[in-house]
This record gives structure tokens, C-alpha cells and sequence, in this order.
């Protein structure tokens, strides 16, 4: 079970989580809505162990079997599409490829490089090579900045096809909708609406 107990966290003295507690559902995708600047994104580095609450605890996560979509794409410049994706799958798995590249809808750009992708294929390629990368729980911020509601639709069934929960932020309303659960929330001081 993942949970936050009494959490608090914050940056140059300001409070972001304060005595935040919150436990998640065990499965499905679980969409942490609110609006920009209330304390999502540092909720979501707090369950991937790269920021530590000043007190509080944070259970039920191992960081080491987590992966993360940040909400910058972070592609490397010179490494094609097809890359991306085989620089995270082990050797066993790199006969998964074509089906990572038809999940992002990017199986005609494979030789590409970033600066030849829209900015909405770059986020599909993003979310896919986190995907590919596996794990016990997905953490995506953001994951759909960019893409269409269509594309939206089916990359959703992709994360609900996963064998691990999947918590995503998202401040937009459609995404929340597409969600299994949803968790409003509020702040700063971060908070459950």
C-alpha cells in the first residue's frame, strides 16, 4: 500500500505539503488533479524518493522499481526514436520495440531524431520509453501536454494494460476524466479538496 503520513515538505521556507497524509489505490490509474503551483509535482518526486520530506514518511514505494515521466520530455538530442526506447529495454525485451512504437503511434519516425518530432510525438515518445522502462508503480507528470484527446484515449488503455498502479498529475479536466480515480486536490499547502 502506498501511503504519505503526516508529510511535510517545502523550499526556501515556503510550505508545500504540511502534515499531508494520503493513502493510494492499489491499482488503476489514479490522477492527482489540481490546479498549477498547488503541490503536485512535488508530491509525485516525494513517492519517487528524489526529494525527502523534512518529517513525515513516505511507504510502500521502492524508488529503484518506479518509473517516472517527468514534465520535461528530457529526450537526448542526438539518439533517434527507436533508441530511446531500446537504451531502456534490457536485452531480453528488445523484441519489444514495435510494440512500444505503436503504443506512441511513432513506428513510420523509428530513425528520427527529437528536433524532427512534433512536440506532441515528443511527449508520446516520453511516455512510452518511461513505460518500457517498467516497474512496480508509474509516476507521470503531466504525461499529456500536447497530445490530442483521441491519442489520449488510447494511451490511457496502454496504462490501464500495465501490471503496476499508475499515478499521474494532471491540472486538465478531460484527463481526470479518463482516470479510475481521482484525487482533487489544492494549495499550497497542498491539500485534499
Amino acid at each position: 500500500m502506498i501511503k504519505l503520513e503526516h508529510v511535510c515538505a517545502g523550499y526556501g521556507g515556503k510550505r508545500v505539503l504540511d502534515n499531508f497524509s494520503l493513502t493510494l489505490p492499489e491499482g488503476g490509474v489514479t490522477v492527482l488533479a489540481g490546479p498549477s503551483g498547488c503541490g503536485k509535482t512535488t508530491l509525485l518526486r516525494l513517492l519517487a524518493g528524489l526529494e525527502t520530506p523534512q518529517s513525515g514518511a513516505v511507504g510502500g514505494v521502492d524508488p529503484k522499481r518506479t518509473a517516472v515521466l517527468f514534465q520535461e520530455d528530457r529526450l537526448l538530442p542526438h539518439r533517434t526514436v527507436a533508441q530511446h526506447l531500446t537504451d531502456v529495454l534490457p536485452r531480453q525485451r528488445q523484441d519489444e520495440l514495435a510494440r512500444w512504437l505503436a503504443f506512441a503511434e511513432l513506428t513510420e519516425e523509428t530513425h528520427y531524431l527529437p528536433r524532427q518530432l512534433s512536440g506532441g510525438m515528443c511527449r508520446r515518445l516520453a511516455l512510452v520509453r518511461a513505460l518500457a522502462l517498467g516497474g512496480d508503480l508509474y509516476l507521470l507528470d503531466e504525461p499529456f501536454t500536447g497530445i490530442d484527446l483521441p491519442r489520449r484515449r488510447r494511451l490511457m488503455e496502454v496504462l490501464r494494460g500495465l501490471d503496476a498502479p499508475v499515478v499521474l498529475v494532471s491540472h486538465e479536466p478531460e484527463v481526470a476524466e479518463l482516470a479510475d480515480h481521482v484525487i482533487r486536490l489544492d494549495g499550497p499547502p497542498l491539500q485534499i479538496k
